[in-house]
């Protein structure tokens, strides 16, 4: 078959597929147009998912006649004032978008310049371009395209159900509308549903409250601002608490000179960022804004431009990875405040099930509804205290006389009134040996001590490991270990690694090993156990991975053994000193698992759980 030239009306078709592959992906470049005109209000209108309309309506600055007939050509564009595709300060620069939506469409766009006496409407069916006619319209645009897919139905099977196209559409709409936080967005769609994200004031308070209205107030509540600059890159925005964790990373929103991306780099250094703080199976939640040179970044690597290359991509790593390490530590040592959600829901249902029989509600004998409004401060039968002469000492109740028994061990001493108002507060129990119950100011903290040693100690290594390395202590009798061959083969591989980390291991023989050194800040240890499970980790390991990784790894390990055991009896001095160094410590909110250390409850949710509110 002989070469030839392909009709424009086919050109433009193919050019849709790579610009136009779904609704969500028109919305996109049209919601785009928009912003770059300088738009202040945007609403968005969808019908059966955006196969059958999309309308999308801005009070940008509009087209004179001029620009309207122009824009519907391909390559044609007002936002290149030159030839360098690397100065492009815009969302749109390639002139695609108006003509490949009307070659598979009827696409209308009606608009008015503030210099034209009146409105201006161009209709394109199907690629079939019409003349344009005045039409009355305020100053903006208004762009509907309707029978997406209409001219190309064999694209049509190759949509998704209307649900799930329409929560495409949203999906983009939430990521622009976090992206131009001072902007106005509505979404409707022809099921009644309207999603509508007011306009926020410029700022850091502004963007946070449009980060609640498009990715819940359970991520708001939980954020950490961070804003750093290096070598004229800067990054700023909000990342999740490390116990704000999620299944995937939807709630990931990336941005590059206010281009939402779903970049490998960003996205990938946004992992590393958590990479000890957080379970390998989770995702965090981040809105991170990436701002540079425009000639330091390639946006037009990608058709539907969510893809870019960083000049120096090394640079934005490094960045990423240290800032939002830094917002890390820099946090109070408490955990996200759904943590504590998700204890209050266990007890309610607990509570609602029943307990030894108990009619199920918050408290037995409760009945919904009975006690609604009621405040027992008001009561005349409220519980009060007789006055008491001076020099009075109450002889203690025998009934609430507790032995110092292993399920719970009391502080005797109040707790110092400085200590209440510190995050954590003052210890004033040991439950089950495992558990440190402590009061703040308006609330109290449950602290899992193993989990929150462990991290203490991971941190205290890494401290070492970065000043002058880990110190050593000399075993009086050396450990030996049997292992299988393989595993005696790893270990021996990495035996300078594990010297870097305090752990000296030599080769005693075929599938053994001799322990001479272990880190001085375990203390005594199980060195048979601890090499045991690092031959096993060093099994699962990636041989791939960089070597500061590897060490981390092999930290936390070795922490986790040189940590306070759950079954331990702490002293009150112990469990303060505890929580003391836990408030002096980054990342102490969760353990090197990505475990919660603590669970904070307020006066009020206690309260909630009793019936008192």
């Amino acid at each position: 078959m002989p070469v030839r030239q392909l009709p424009e009306g086919i050109v433009n078709r193919i050019a849709a597929g790579e610009v136009v592959e779904r609704p969500a992906a028109a919305v996109k470049e049209l919601v785009e147009n928009a912003l770059d005109a300088g738009a202040r209000r945007i609403d968005i209108t969808i019908g059966a998912g955006g196969r059958r309309l999309i309308r999308v309506v801005d009070d940008g600055a509009g087209m004179s006649l001029a620009d309207l007939v122009l824009c519907i050509e391909r390559h044609a564009t007002s936002k290149l004032a030159g030839e360098d595709l690397l100065d492009i300060r815009t969302l749109g620069f390639r002139g695609e978008a108006l003509p490949s939506i009307g070659a598979v469409s009827h696409l209308t766009i009606t608009t008015r310049h503030a210099d034209e006496p009146h409105g201006w409407a161009l209709t394109v069916n199907a690629g079939d371009k019409g003349e344009p006619v005045p039409a009355p319209i305020q100053r903006g645009t208004r762009v509907e395209a309707a029978d997406l897919f209409a001219a190309t139905p064999a694209r049509l099977k190759f949509l998704k159900s209307d649900r799930a196209e329409a929560s495409a559409v949203a999906d983009v709409v939430r990521r622009l509308a976090l992206a131009h936080p001072t902007v106005a967005f509505s979404l409707a769609d022809d099921e009644g549903t309207v999603r509508r994200y007011a306009a926020r004031p410029f700022g850091e308070a502004g963007l946070l409250e449009r980060i609640g209205d498009v990715a819940g107030r359970d991520f708001s509540d939980n954020a950490m601002a961070l804003d750093v600059s290096r070598q004229g890159v800067r990054l700023y925005g909000f990342a999740g608490l490390p116990t704000l964790h999620k299944a995937t990373g939807a709630s990931q929103f990336l941005f590059v000179n206010g281009r939402p991306v779903r970049d490998r780099l960003v996205m990938g250094a946004l992992r590393g960022a958590y990479a000890d703080v957080m379970p390998r199976d989770r995702h965090p939640a981040a809105a991170l804004f990436i701002e540079l040179d425009p000639h330091e970044v390639d946006v037009n690597v990608h058709p539907a431009k969510t893809e870019v290359r960083f000049r120096d991509a090394a640079l934005v790593r490094g960045l990423i990875v240290s800032g939002v390490r830094e917002a890390i530590a820099q946090a109070a040592p408490t955990t996200a405040s759904s943590v504590a959600g998700a204890a209050i829901a266990t007890l309610e249902a607990a509570a609602r099930r029943g307990a030894h029989g108990h009619p199920a509600g918050p408290y037995p004998g409760h009945r919904p509804g009975l006690l609604q409004g009621h405040d027992w401060r008001q009561s005349a039968f409220r519980p009060v205290t007789p006055p008491r002469p001076a020099g009075f000492a109450e002889a203690p109740q025998a009934a609430f006389a507790m032995d110092d028994g292993p399920a719970a061990r009391m502080e005797a001493d109040l707790p110092e009134p400085a200590d209440l108002d510190r995050p954590l507060g003052a210890a004033r129990a040991q439950v089950h040996e495992t558990y440190i119950v402590a009061q703040t100011r308006d609330g109290m903290v449950i602290i899992d001590q193993h989990a929150a040693h462990e991290r203490l100690v991971y941190e205290r290594l890494k401290r070492q490991m970065a000043e002058a390395g880990i110190a050593r202590q000399a075993l009086l009798i050396p450990v030996v270990v049997d292992l299988d061959a393989a595993d005696c083969g790893r270990l021996l591989e990495r035996a300078e690694e594990l010297a870097r980390l305090g752990l000296v291991v030599e080769g005693f023989g075929p599938g053994a090993v001799a322990v001479s050194e272990t880190p001085a800040v375990l203390g005594e240890i199980d060195a048979a156990t601890l090499v045991r499970d690092l031959a096993e980790h060093l099994a699962e390991a990636d041989t791939a991975a960089p070597l500061e990784e590897r060490l981390m790894k092999a930290l936390a390990t070795a922490a986790c053994h040189g940590s306070v055991r759950a079954g331990r009896q702490l002293k009150p001095a112990e469990m303060n000193a505890l929580l003391r160094e836990m408030e002096a410590t980054p990342g102490s909110a969760q353990c090197n698992h990505g475990r919660p250390t603590s669970i904070t409850l307020s006066l009020a949710e206690i309260e909630k759980l009793f019936g008192r509110r």
